[in-house]
């Protein structure tokens, strides 16, 4: 019972804020305000406020919102798995394995790497760092 008046109270606030913003000409405000106001009203009137008191208090109601919660918490945790999994596989697929390797030749073979981008054994390190690096400004005409 008090559920309903604190609703028909609210309402009738909303409806007399909605009158006096209607009254300083602002027409479509006023309309959203008293649609605010009215959906208290309308619940009371159709007995969703009466249920939500009775399932507020019930311990069967509350065993269920457990329930969904379980139920909900389930779902999200093995759809972050499939996609979390789902991404692992994509992944590898995406590029093609010599598209990651720049050509470096001029087209007569003259790059040092090969077409998946591994380079020959018997450089070392920092000599063929160098090697590329010509080779690069070779092919820009530098």
């Amino acid at each position: 019972m008090l559920a309903e008046t604190v609703c028909s109270a609210v309402s009738a606030a909303g409806l007399g804020i909605a009158a006096i913003t209607a009254y300083r000409r602002r027409f479509v405000a006023a309309a959203r305000i008293a649609a605010y106001a009215l959906v208290p009203l309308g619940l009371v009137m159709t007995g969703a406020v009466e249920w939500l008191a009775g399932t507020a208090f019930s311990p069967v109601a509350w065993a269920g919102f457990g329930v969904l919660g379980v139920a909900w918490l389930l779902f999200t945790t093995t759809r972050a798995v499939e996609r979390r999994r789902a991404g692992r596989r994509a992944q590898p697929d995406a590029v093609a394995p010599a598209a990651s390797a720049p050509s470096l030749g001029t087209g007569s073979g003259a790059g040092t790497g090969t077409a998946t981008g591994r380079r020959p054994a018997g450089k070392s390190g920092s000599a063929d760092d160098f090697s590329d690096i010509e080779a690069i400004l070779k092919k820009h005409g530098i």
